[in-house]
């Protein structure tokens, strides 16, 4: 089964030719880093304004680069949510005219499945039941895989999204976006020579403790 695949939950316009869940006959992605670069993080209404300039060319793209026509597809499969709200509506109204036009089936993505799936795609000899990372956005979550449809998250996070944690950091240090990268390429080189790193000892850690309770637990 060949399937066209849209994904516009964010700040990067993708979309895919997939045959069999397993193999990528083409990946066309449009990134917006430089243009949200301006303002620290991303916009919604820059990101959705983008996503309707470009998702057509690149759904052309697309077809080009996999050597097809939209004839040969089984499907369009399209991300629904979570995500940015505008961003999404652009994706899956795009999405639902294609398919509506082509006579094929539609198939809604959600976003956090979609991530466990890309596995299959980075990995084609993984199948379950195996134990996931995902960190996309708002959700960083541990998840027991036990089948292609079956999860079970068994611990998330409460506190905010690690990507824009890094980017208010990298804002914050005059780093520049998007922040994780820029933070991790210094991470791998030298300590900046004007940030002293040292362990605290437990009676230091204990004396910044609000309460008897925290105290005890360490």
């Amino acid at each position: 089964m060949i399937i066209l695949a849209i994904e516009s939950s964010c700040d990067e316009t993708a979309v895919a030719i997939v045959r069999d869940g397993r193999e990528i006959l083409s990946d066309a992605i449009l990134s917006q880093a430089d243009m949200h670069a301006l303002y620290g993080g991303v916009v919604p209404e820059i990101a959705s304004r983008k996503h309707i300039e470009c998702i057509s060319a690149l759904t052309d793209k697309a077809f080009l680069d996999a050597n097809l026509t939209k004839d040969d597809i089984d499907a369009v499969a399209v991300t629904y949510a979570p995500g940015l709200i505008g961003a999404l509506l652009v994706g899956v109204g795009f999405a639902k005219s294609l398919a509506f036009s082509l006579g094929k089936p539609l198939i809604p993505v959600h976003h956090i499945r979609g991530h466990i799936a890309a596995n299959y795609l980075a990995f084609p000899e993984l199948e379950p039941p195996f134990i996931c990372l995902v960190a996309s956005g708002g959700h960083t979550l541990i998840v027991d895989v036990k089948d292609y449809t079956e999860f079970e998250i068994l611990g998330s996070t409460r506190d905010d999204a690690a990507g824009e944690a890094f980017d208010k950091c990298a804002r914050v240090l005059g780093l520049g976006y998007p922040g994780g990268a820029k933070i991790d390429a210094l991470a791998r080189g030298e300590t900046p020579k004007n940030i002293s790193f040292r362990a605290q000892t437990l009676t230091e850690q204990s004396s910044i403790c609000p309460s008897p309770d925290l105290k005890h637990r360490l």
